[in-house]
């Protein structure tokens, strides 16, 4: 197991993998071709009964082998996929809780704090409207009292303001508008050149 963790791992691990792989197949390709010429009745060259005992310990060794290096892949899939439901939880835990912040900064009223969210989830005015048992004039008057105080002009500005807190709390760097990509991406091509 420690082998496993030296540095130089992937070229060791793929190396591993590929030796037992080899070894798995060689001995198949012999175990099948043995049986395939003796059911056809082909006269082969004898081999030892060593030999024979050799290539049968080598099988069930890398047999062996394959069956742990898979018990490892098995256990660290079920680590990753755990680790990775342990984020996703904490990033849901966050946004819900970025949310809250920004609503409560906002002076959001609950019927607001319901539409914006619907409308943050992607829904049309219409779902809200059928999903709060109100009329669609009502829904688009709370989205506009939301844009106004979140000072956005609509539903996707509204959400690049999460997105935003988000990045800047993953500390991930923000994304330039096109117009300020193109201006830094252009003199580097040019440079390239």
């Amino acid at each position: 197991m420690v082998l496993w963790r030296l540095p130089g791992r992937g070229v060791m691990r793929r190396f591993g993998i590929i030796a037992v792989f080899v070894v798995q197949l060689l001995c198949a390709l012999f175990f099948i071709s043995d049986l395939v010429m003796s059911m056809l009745g082909l006269v082969v060259l004898p081999i030892t009964w060593g030999f024979h005992e050799s290539l049968e310990i080598a099988a069930v060794l890398s047999l062996l082998i394959g069956l742990w290096m898979a018990l490892i892949a098995l256990s660290r899939l079920q680590r990753d996929h755990r680790e990775a439901s342990e984020k996703l939880r904490r990033a849901s835990g966050a946004f819900m809780t970025l949310l809250s912040e920004r609503f409560d900064d906002w002076g959001l009223t609950p019927a607001e704090r319901d539409v914006a969210l619907f409308a943050i989830k992607g829904m049309s005015t219409a779902e809200i409207a059928a999903m709060r048992a109100t009329s669609e004039g009502t829904v688009k008057a709370q989205t506009n009292a939301i844009y106004r105080k979140a000072e956005v002009n609509g539903r996707g500005q509204l959400l690049s303001l999460f997105i935003e807190d988000l990045m800047a709390e993953a500390h991930l760097p923000a994304i330039a508008p096109a117009s300020e990509a193109s201006d830094t991406v252009e003199p580097e091509i040019r440079a390239g050149t």
